[in-house]
């Protein structure tokens, strides 16, 4: 049996899609092993957000063929994408697939297997229009299941490179997502994550749908427990949605919206689509409606001409929202996007200094949002060991809290009633009521 071994970098749609490649492969007799093993075919599913993830992208495309000089090396996703020329001069490569035509993987295999010592399957994405159906059926040593309901984005933010690494968007139709998500069902599957670039968007180019249209078919679907939705905008979150999904029990109270600065100067120069007074106009709205509600976001420290007053706004603003959790990243230069070239660049000790300030906020901010969950009986979905403690299991409430309990490995997968206790860094202990 030949054996196939996947590395994924950046994103959760990255994950699916290399979930639907390893499909694939199984399908086609192949063995998935650990990337560390040795393997005929090495997959490395890239990315490109930063300049940082373009070089770790290669870092592991040279280490697989380390692992088995024979093997054959495929690099797909983001950096494939954007960069095929730049990678497939890697000696080391010797299959380029971009973000779409995955599908094709094992027709091209085979032909490298008969002599053909390089593939380039990357076409311009931008004049993609389909999207492309790759399914999964199960997620290995996983208990939420993530879909991928949209592909692109349109956004054309300043500082990303995404939209020319995905295209336009593109949504699946409903069927197909409906199918998958009983098929995740059956096999056990008590959470679904709807994912994708900018899902948002989802709908836009269909026919009398929209991401609330979704949301409300996988509500009805029975044995689904849990909906979880990935990042979206503030401009989604309007009265009429918000009214909709207060009546979803099954969706998640957490939400993410993407901030990234707490600044409208900032948010301007990034070429965001909202203003801080619509962002907080979405946050009232849903902690008015959903009860015990968690809302998380991105926030971007050192863009470029971000001053002091600038990053002291976004601090004043964070402060004011008190989000449950933040994810601070510090702005990196993406070559190919029009802030690379701005003026003004902040200096990487600013950055430093600045991501450390909301680093501390945000830990700050998520202890005390767990700690107003002390006392309180919750469903925890049990997702995995901890690792490197013995007989501790963790999982996460419905409104995103890490909660640690001890318990044996059976209970994971399953939803359990458990009492909060103490609220502990980034994770709540708790005690289990039921198995």
């Amino acid at each position: 049996m030949k054996k196939v071994a996947f590395y994924t970098l950046g994103c959760k749609v990255n994950q699916y899609e290399t979930e639907a490649i390893s499909e694939i492969f199984r399908k086609n007799g192949y063995e998935v092993v650990d990337f560390e093993d040795v393997a005929d075919v090495y997959i490395i599913n890239t990315c490109t957000v930063t300049n940082l993830s373009d070089r770790k992208s290669r870092q592991m495309i040279r280490r697989a063929k380390k692992s088995n000089k024979d093997s054959i090396i495929v690099a797909v996703g983001c950096y494939a994408q954007v960069s095929p020329d730049e990678v497939l001069g890697i000696p080391e490569v010797n299959l380029v697939i971009g973000t779409k035509d995955k599908g094709k993987i094992i027709e091209k295999i085979n032909l490298i297997e008969k002599g053909m010592n390089k593939v380039n399957l990357v076409e311009d994405i931008m004049k993609t229009r389909e999207f492309e159906e790759l399914g999964v059926e199960v997620y290995k040593e996983r208990t939420r299941a993530y879909i991928k309901i949209q592909e692109g984005c349109n956004q054309f933010c300043s500082y990303c490179i995404i939209p020319y690494a995905r295209g336009p968007i593109r949504s699946r139709s409903v069927e197909y997502i409906l199918d998958e998500v009983n098929r995740l069902v059956s096999n056990g599957y008590k959470e679904i994550v709807l994912t994708g670039i900018h899902i948002a968007s989802y709908g836009k180019d269909l026919k009398n749908t929209s991401l609330l249209d979704i949301i409300k078919k996988v509500h009805e679907i029975d044995g689904v427990e849990r909906i979880r939705l990935g990042s979206i905008e503030p401009t989604t979150v309007n009265r009429e949605f918000v009214d909709e999904i207060s009546r979803l029990r099954k969706l998640c109270p957490h939400f993410h919206i993407s901030l990234q600065s707490g600044c409208d100067s900032t948010l301007k120069r990034m070429n965001r689509k909202y203003t801080t007074e619509e962002y907080r106009s979405a946050v009232s709205l849903l902690r008015s409606s959903i009860e015990d509600v968690a809302v998380t976001t991105d926030v971007m420290v050192g863009f470029p001409g971000e001053t002091d007053m600038e990053f002291n706004e976004t601090v004043k603003f964070l402060e004011e929202i008190n989000f449950a959790a933040m994810h601070v990243f510090k702005y990196s230069q993406r070559k190919g996007t029009p802030a690379a070239n701005f003026e003004n660049q902040v200096s990487p000790q600013k950055k430093e200094e600045r991501s450390n300030i909301l680093l501390e906020l945000s830990a700050r901010m998520t202890r005390e949002f767990n700690k107003r969950f002390e006392g309180r009986i919750m469903d925890v979905l049990f997702e995995q060991d901890v690792k490197d403690r013995d007989g501790i299991i963790e999982g996460l409430t419905s409104n995103y809290i890490k909660v640690l309990c001890e318990g044996e490995s059976y209970l994971n997968g399953q939803i359990l009633k458990v009492k909060l206790l103490e609220a502990v860094e980034d994770y709540v202990k708790g005690m289990i009521l039921t198995s």
